[in-house]
């Protein structure tokens, strides 16, 4: 049966294991206050499949980070990925982290609520943000930004 519908199950004892046939992949998502990257892989990230970014899809650089561009760059994202036959991907969420911001930009949620409306099956969501243990010193000097 084609497309990653359901193959049947084995009977192993009293538990049933469900097969799906098909490709799963990674959804590596960056979100920044000023852009949002979507970049679909395979399991070992090594491959890329896809990409999309909101700098690919509107023309003025502050709508870049916009939560309507991060949707239609992982809409363009999966539709790329279903043609080469994934059917699900796990989610890795990333900020920019460091001695930068650590949570995610306005992007982040609209592309993952993008990816699950496109038809792509949502695994696992998992937040990779780059944490220091201890940082290098921030930018702004011994008395901050003076405005």
């Amino acid at each position: 049966m084609g497309q990653g519908g359901f193959r049947g199950g084995r009977d192993f004892g009293e538990r049933r294991v469900l097969v799906f046939e098909g490709k799963w992949g990674v959804a590596h998502i960056f979100s920044s206050k000023n852009d949002t990257i979507i970049t679909i892989t395979d399991l070992s990230g090594a491959e890329t499949i896809a990409t999309g970014s909101g700098g690919m899809i509107v023309k003025s650089d502050r709508e870049e980070g916009s939560p309507y561009a991060a949707m239609q760059a992982a809409f363009k994202a999966s539709s790329k990925a279903k043609e080469r036959g994934i059917i699900g991907v796990h989610v890795r969420v990333r900020a920019p982290g460091g001695h930068l911001s650590k949570t995610p930009g306005p992007g982040a949620q609209a592309a993952i609520r993008a990816l699950a409306r496109s038809g792509l099956r949502i695994g696992k969501i998992e937040d990779v943000t780059p944490l220091p243990t201890d940082t290098t010193k921030r930018p702004g000097g011994k008395r901050g930004r003076r405005v």
